[in-house]
């Protein structure tokens, strides 16, 4: 491969919803004056090799009105050794907090306090304690019971599988409760799981939340202790998030990636998932779908 050609540019279709074609791969690598494409998994994602310094808004002009997302990777330790995680509507489907506070009747008022904390409009610490503490005498059972509604997002496992097939460490890293990423790192096979723990009487939740908080900086602090602790450059990371509590991690990683991004993340962060799957962190890192553990 040519010197030049030092980034991979990926383009990552929305698989249930559209076929991407050749004319589109096309179009993309005659407007990036790139190399030869090479095709990850037909009709879903594609790679142009390129150089840095690309007209992203060329490429998003062509793309325009389909679902595709496109993201600009260096090919300088492409295949990443660390992933550090959110969990709720990056890992699973939902929030797990306001899916709790449906079986306290009060989904409506935790989601909106939920969605303002996401874009950063309030303290995280605050919006949590505030949160938890509506949910006073909530029978434990309804863990159980929002746990089995819970659903993971398409390409979650086959993630987690292929990075640590291939050696890589996996965290998963939240904002909310032990009793759920200890669920989600049973079943998808994370190494480490971080999250604030739920205060109980052995009945129902007391409304608190045990000491010491995890807040905002938690997942940028773990990103960093794991870097250190496995020998590992910044380059060699990755994280992915939507919130606003992610921002800070996601701009240390050496690749950080917005999923289906807030619009306060969406704005600070170049790598964005608005369409793919999960499969697209697999594909940045130059893994075809044949490649991939865990299918799903």
């Amino acid at each position: 491969m040519p010197a030049l050609f030092t980034h991979a540019l990926v383009l990552v279709a929305d698989r249930t919803a559209f076929s991407l074609d050749t004319a589109t791969i096309k179009a993309v690598r005659d407007a990036v004056q790139g190399g030869v494409p090479a095709i990850l998994s037909p009709g879903e994602a594609a790679e142009i090799p390129t150089g840095a310094n690309i007209n992203l808004e060329s490429v998003q002009a062509i793309v325009a009105g389909k679902p595709v997302d496109a993201i600009l990777v260096p090919l300088r330790y492409r295949r990443k050794r660390l992933l550090v995680a959110d969990m709720d509507s990056t890992i699973i489907t939902g929030e797990t907090l306001d899916e709790l506070a449906d079986k306290a009747g009060l989904k409506a008022e935790i989601a909106a306090i939920t969605r303002r904390a996401m874009n950063g409009e309030l303290d995280f610490v605050e919006a949590l304690r505030r949160r938890v503490a509506m949910l006073r005498g909530l029978p434990l059972q309804a863990l159980e019971e929002t746990w089995r509604q819970m659903r993971f997002t398409p390409g979650a496992k086959e993630l987690v599988a292929t990075m640590r097939a291939h050696g890589a460490i996996t965290a998963l890293v939240s904002g909310g409760f032990t009793f759920f990423t200890a669920k989600v790192a049973a079943a998808l096979g994370f190494q480490v799981h971080r999250a604030n723990r739920l205060c109980d009487d052995g009945v129902a939740l007391t409304g608190q939340v045990a000491e010491p908080i995890l807040e905002q900086n938690a997942k940028l602090e773990t990103l960093r202790q794991l870097t250190k602790q496995y020998a590992l450059t910044r380059e060699q990371t990755m994280a992915v998030g939507d919130g606003a509590n992610d921002l800070a991690m996601l701009r240390e990683a050496g690749l950080g990636v917005g999923f289906r991004p807030k619009p306060i993340l969406a704005a600070q962060i170049s790598a964005k998932l608005f369409y793919a799957d999960l499969r697209a962190l697999l594909f940045a890192q130059g893994y075809p779908a044949a490649a991939f553990a865990g299918n799903e």
